[in-house]
């Protein structure tokens, strides 16, 4: 899509329209919305050259021609191209007093982001919905009521469509100038920043900065304890993180890619869409822990001392298990549905009571795997290593 300025000789203000894909590739269809936007036929589409001293002008006939901000002129096939002065006349610039602070834009940088607000629509004419513009001083700038500090971020946004404030301007303020003068596009950036200053620091998610300065102050022989702690969206990839106590933790979304997470403590800790590929989790505990949509690939639960990962009752939904050594791995009563288990090792690993609906165990080594009063509804059991035996299912 395209951002212009248009403008014709029979219209008094500047209008921001958007052109979109199609109308590029058919200008035709683009003139047709012209002419319902100006009511009036718009059959020719021209545009000034600034690339010389003695400016020309040129008839669009290809709308991928025309770029961003781009200043058109249109008009019916026997109307006149303004002259030099007409041409100064379309750009003109206004004066505003916001409570007391003189202000200076055109009428083109408030059509352009904002056409329908209520700042565009004092300079439109009778027709378009103007609103009057009422008072003005003794400069000629339009009088308007309105705290100054607040409107000059929003005169800026108009300019280049960012957010900016100033050290010590309230957010909350410039939110509520938006909202009077009709720039809806500045409502959702304030909203969003504002929701930002008000989150509390300590809600804050702990970052990798702050569990690298954990692990390398403590000692070798210190157990680290990051109960309840929110690390939401960390990236905690190849760390060292062995007998850490993650109890009830907020891992959500996190990067624990190749990370070593042995004889950790992940009980009922939420790592749900949590980045887990490749991680070393020997004799990890994670009793009810949530790893819905969890990507963990290539993990190595195998143990060669022989102790065995816990992850009882924990929600695996949708998760991606693919590859994994899973030697040993206790899964009784754990929720697999819709998880992808493809080519992984599962030797002796308890599955009893397990809901493997609609799971994905294709190609996996399931030799010695207890499945006593497992789901199997719907399971993907295609190309197996080792064939199952009715004991291993049967009560």
């Amino acid at each position: 899509m395209v951002r212009v300025i248009v403008k014709a000789h029979w219209f008094p203000n500047s209008k921001g329209v958007v052109i979109q894909p199609n109308e590029i590739e058919h200008i035709d269809q683009f003139c047709s919305r012209l002419s319902a936007i100006f009511k009036r036929p718009v059959e020719q589409i021209w545009t000034q050259s600034n690339t010389t001293n003695n400016p020309t002008w040129i008839e669009i006939v290809d709308g991928s021609f025309i770029r961003d901000d781009d200043e058109i002129f249109v008009k019916g096939r026997d109307d006149p191209l303004p002259d030099e002065s007409q041409s100064r006349n379309l750009a003109k610039w206004v004066h505003l007093n916001v409570g007391g602070r003189t202000f200076m834009t055109c009428k083109s940088t408030i059509n352009l982001r904002a056409p329908e607000s209520m700042l565009a629509r004092m300079f439109q004419s009778e027709e378009m919905g103007a609103i009057p513009p009422g008072p003005k001083d003794s400069q000629q700038a339009i009088l308007i009521d309105r705290e100054p500090e607040y409107f000059g971020p929003i005169l800026n946004f108009l300019r280049t469509g960012t957010i900016c404030l100033n050290d010590g301007v309230n957010a909350e303020g410039v939110l509520q100038e938006a909202k009077f003068f009709g720039i809806d596009d500045a409502v959702p950036l304030l909203e969003e920043m504002i929701l930002q200053q008000k989150q509390n620091p300590d809600d804050q998610p702990l970052t990798r900065r702050d569990i690298i300065a954990a692990l390398t102050t403590a000692s070798t022989d210190t157990v680290l304890r990051f109960q309840g702690l929110n690390m939401a969206g960390a990236d905690l990839s190849r760390l060292d993180l062995r007998h850490i106590n993650f109890k009830y933790a907020n891992l959500r979304g996190a990067n624990l890619s190749g990370a070593n997470l042995s004889w950790c403590n992940l009980e009922r800790a939420d790592l749900s869409e949590a980045q887990l590929s490749g991680a070393q989790m020997l004799g990890v505990k994670m009793i009810c822990a949530n790893l819905e949509r969890a990507t963990m690939r290539e993990c190595n639960f195998d143990d060669p001392a022989g102790t065995s990962a816990t992850l009882e009752g924990a929600n695996l939904k949708g998760a991606n298990l693919n590859e994994s050594h899973m030697n040993r791995v206790i899964l009784r009563v754990a929720t697999l549905k819709n998880a992808t288990m493809k080519d992984c090792d599962l030797c002796s690993a308890v599955l009893a009571g397990a809901d493997l609906e609609f799971c994905d165990l294709s190609g996996s080594d399931l030799c010695g795997a207890n499945l006593r009063g497992a789901n199997l509804k719907d399971t993907i059991l295609a190309l197996m290593q080792t064939p199952l035996h009715m004991s291993q299912t049967i009560r």
